[in-house]
C-alpha cells in the first residue's frame, strides 16, 4: 500500500541589508554602521505564525502610521521624528534602527551612555566570568592532566581583575557613543520628563517635540525591606561589579541569574558562598530537569551551601569588627529559623523598573509595580485603559522581559511600527543565558510550561534529550558534562522549548531561537549540516532524534495526519462533516458520533429510516480508516 506524504516548508522573504558597511565618525575613524550591541541582527522578520496573525487582524497596519511625509523627508511639525528616553541596550539598538529608517532622532540620557547592561551589568560581569572561568580551569588539577599539563598554584591580581571589567565596560561604552554620534543621533544630556502628549523635557529646561517618543529607561537593583545596603559589606550587582574586596564568605540572597553568575566569580577566586532561596528550589526560573543537573555541577561539587524556601528579613552590615549578620525567617510560617554571620551579603533578588520621575502622570499613565503597561506592540496604555498616541515603552521598564536584548528587539520593532510597517514581537523566540561554568541557555517554554499549555489547547507534547558525553568536540575539550532538551509538538514538529546546560550552551541556542522566530518546525531543520567536529552537533542530533508524526493522504480531498498511535480526531471529523454533506445533498441523512479518543476511530450511528446504502457506506469508512491507522502504525 502507498502513502502519499506532504512536508509542509516555509521560508519567509528576508528584508533587503544595507550595503553600507561603515560611516566615518568626526574624529575621522570609522565606525561600523551595521553596529548591533548584544549581535542583535539588522533585519527584522515579520511572525508568520497563526498568534501573530490573530494580533495583526486585531490591530490592522493602517493604524501604525509613518513619522515622515510621502517624500522621505523628515516632519517639520516637531523638532524630532522620534525621542527615545534612556541610552542603554534598548534605546541605542532603536535609535540605530530609527537612522536606518530615515528619521530624524535624539536619545536623551542623564547617566552614561550603555545604561546598566554596559556599565553595572551584563558587560562588566562577563569580564568577570572570563577570569573566573581561567582561573577555575588552572585550578582543576584533575582536569589538566587529563590534557597532560602540569600547572603550578594559580593566583590572581584583585586589582588587575577589576580593572580589566572596568576597562572593558569603558571601552564598549564608548563604541556606543561613537556609533551614536557618527549616525547623526542627537545625544542630549539630562534626565527625560514627559510633560504631555509628544512633549519631552530633559534637563533643567530644555523642552522639544516628537512625533513618536519611547521610554527605555531600564531598572535598578531590587533591595527589599529589612535590607540596609551599605555598599561595602551589603553590597548589590552594582558594587559588587567593581570587586572591590573578595569576602572569605559571602551570602548571596537569590538563585536567579546574578545570584548564579556571581557564586561562580567568587568560588573561583576563593570565596565560600551560602545562598538564602525564598522558595523550595534552587534556580526555580530555570526548567526543573537543567535545574537539577545544574545543581549537581555548579553548586554540590563548589563551596557552596544553601537555605531555601527562607526570607532574609533584616541584614546589617558589618560595624566596629562585627561581621554581617543575616535573620532567616520561613518563608510560609514568618517564623525566625536562623541567623547567619558572614563576611558580606550580595543582594541578588532581581530588579526594579526606573520609571520614577518620568512625568508619567502628566499623561495619566500609572505603573504597575513600577512597570509602565503596554499592549503586545509596546504602546503604553493609560489609567483607562485607552493606549496613549505615539507613545511607547520597552526594555526592563515594561517588565516583559528583562534581558538587555530583548530591549533592543523591542526598540526596533516599536522603530518598524512608526516606520509605518506593522510588527509584533514573539518573545517566546528571545533566548536568555547564564554565564557560568558550564553555560545555561533556553529559549520558550519549560517542560511543565508546556505541559500547562497543552492541556488547555488540547494538544500533545513530546521531549528529546541528547547528551554532550556523545559529542566529540565536547569529550576533545574534556567538558562532557551536559544536557540538551527540547520540547516539541510531535503532530505539527512546532518547537515550543529548547534548554541547554553544557560548554558554550549561551552560543548553542541561538539555531533554536531562530527556528522559533522563522516559525520553522523540526522537520524543516534536521536535515541541516552542521560542521564536524563542532558543538553545534548537540543541536543537529537533537533535532534528529525528535518524533514527527508522518502526513498521509487517503485521497478523499481531506488530507489528514496518520499518526503511529492513532488518527488525528480533528481532521477526521472533518472527513466525515464532508462525507456528511455529501451524503445529505443527495438525501442521505446520517448523525456521526466520534469515538474515545482511546479508540481513535469513528463509529456512526445511523437510523433505520436513513437505508442500508448509508449504513454501508459509513461501515466502510470505518474499516477502511481502521485498515490504514493498522497499517501505517504497523509497517
Amino acid at each position: 500500500m502507498q502513502s502519499s506524504i506532504s512536508l509542509s516548508l516555509s521560508s519567509p522573504s528576508p528584508t533587503a541589508r544595507s550595503h553600507a558597511r561603515s560611516v566615518v565618525a568626526s574624529n575621522g575613524s570609522l565606525v561600523p554602521r551595521s553596529l548591533r550591541f548584544c549581535g542583535l541582527r539588522r533585519e527584522v522578520y515579520r511572525l508568520q505564525s497563526s498568534n501573530s496573525s490573530r494580533l495583526a487582524a486585531a490591530w490592522p497596519s493602517n493604524r501604525v502610521t509613518a513619522s515622515f511625509s510621502s517624500n522621505g523627508a523628515p516632519s517639520t511639525e516637531f523638532d524630532y521624528d522620534l525621542v527615545i528616553i534612556g541610552a542603554g541596550v534598548g534605546g541605542h539598538g532603536a535609535a540605530l534602527h530609527a537612522v536606518e529608517k530615515g528619521l530624524k532622532t535624539a536619545i536623551i540620557e542623564g547617566d552614561v551612555i550603555g545604561g546598566t547592561c554596559v556599565n553595572r551589568g551584563c558587560v562588566p560581569s562577563k569580564a568577570l566570568l572570563a577570569v573566573s572561568g581561567r582561573m577555575r580551569e588552572l585550578q582543576n588539577e584533575h582536569h589538566m592532566k587529563a590534557f597532560g599539563l602540569q600547572v603550578a598554584a594559580a593566583g590572581y591580581d584583585r586589582q588587575a581583575v577589576a580593572d580589566h571589567a572596568s576597562n572593558l565596560a569603558s571601552k564598549i561604552r564608548s563604541n556606543l557613543t561613537n556609533s551614536l554620534k557618527a549616525l547623526g543621533v542627537d545625544i542630549l544630556t539630562g534626565v527625560g520628563t514627559i510633560l504631555g502628549p509628544q512633549k519631552v523635557k530633559y534637563g533643567t529646561d530644555n523642552v522639544i517635540t516628537a512625533k513618536d517618543i519611547i521610554i527605555a529607561t531600564g531598572s535598578v537593583p531590587f533591595v527589599p525591606k529589612g535590607i540596609e545596603v551599605d555598599g561595602k559589606t551589603v553590597i548589590t550587582s552594582d558594587h559588587a561589579l567593581k570587586l572591590e574586596f573578595v569576602p572569605d564568605w559571602i551570602a548571596i540572597i537569590g538563585s536567579g541569574y546574578i545570584g548564579l553568575e556571581f557564586s561562580d566569580v567568587y568560588t573561583a577566586l576563593g570565596s565560600e558562598v551560602t545562598f538564602v532561596e525564598a522558595l523550595d528550589q534552587l534556580m526555580p526560573g530555570f526548567d526543573p530537569e537543567i535545574g537539577k543537573l545544574a545543581q549537581r555541577v555548579l553548586i554540590n561539587p563548589r563551596k557552596i551551601d544553601y537555605h531555601t524556601g527562607v526570607f532574609a528579613s533584616k541584614i546589617t552590615p558589618a560595624k566596629d569588627g562585627k561581621p554581617v549578620t543575616i535573620e532567616l525567617i520561613d518563608a510560609k510560617t514568618k517564623e525566625l529559623k536562623d541567623t547567619l554571620e558572614v563576611d558580606a551579603a550580595l543582594i541578588a533578588t532581581g530588579r526594579a523598573p526606573h520609571t520614577k520621575g518620568l512625568g508619567l502622570e502628566n499623561i495619566n499613565v500609572e505603573t504597575q509595580r513600577g512597570f509602565v503597561p503596554v499592549d503586545e506592540r509596546m504602546r503604553v496604555i493609560d489609567a483607562t485603559g485607552k493606549l496613549v498616541p505615539h507613545l511607547y515603552c520597552i526594555g526592563d521598564a515594561n517588565g516583559k522581559m528583562m534581558l538587555a536584548h530583548a530591549a533592543s528587539a523591542q526598540g526596533i520593532s516599536v522603530v518598524e511600527q512608526v516606520s509605518g510597517k506593522d510588527h509584533v514581537l514573539n518573545h517566546l523566540s528571545i533566548p536568555a543565558a547564564c554565564f557560568t561554568h558550564p553555560e545555561i541557555s533556553f529559549v520558550g517554554l519549560t517542560e511543565p510550561q508546556a505541559r500547562e499549555k497543552a492541556e488547555k489547547e488540547g494538544f500533545e507534547i513530546s521531549v528529546a534529550k541528547t547528551s554532550f558525553k556523545a559529542n566529540t568536540k565536547a569529550l576533545a575539550e574534556n567538558e562532557g558534562e551536559g544536557l540538551a532538551k527540547l520540547i516539541y509538538r510531535p503532530d505539527t514538529g512546532e518547537i515550543l522549548g529548547v534548554h541547554i546546560f553544557g560548554l558554550h550552551a549561551a552560543d548553542l541556542i541561538h539555531e533554536a531561537s531562530n527556528a522559533i522566530a522563522m516559525g520553522s518546525r523540526i522537520q524543516d531543520i534536521k536535515y541541516a549540516v552542521h560542521a564536524h567536529p563542532t558543538l553545534s552537533e548537540v543541536l543537529d542530533e537533537l533535532f534528529k532524534s525528535a518524533k514527527v508524526r508522518r502526513k498521509v493522504s487517503l485521497g478523499l480531498e481531506v488530507r489528514f495526519p496518520i499518526i503511529f498511535h492513532g488518527l488525528n480526531l480533528t481532521f477526521l471529523v472533518q472527513l466525515v462533516k464532508q462525507l456528511q454533506s455529501r451524503l445529505l445533498s443527495k438525501g442521505v441523512p446520517y448523525k456521526p458520533q466520534i469515538a474515545s479518543k482511546d479508540e481513535k476511530k469513528i463509529s456512526t450511528q445511523t437510523e433505520a429510516s436513513y437505508g442500508k446504502v448509508a449504513s454501508a457506506l459509513l461501515r466502510l469508512l470505518t474499516v477502511m480508516l481502521d485498515f490504514v491507522s493498522f497499517t501505517i502504525r504497523t509497517f
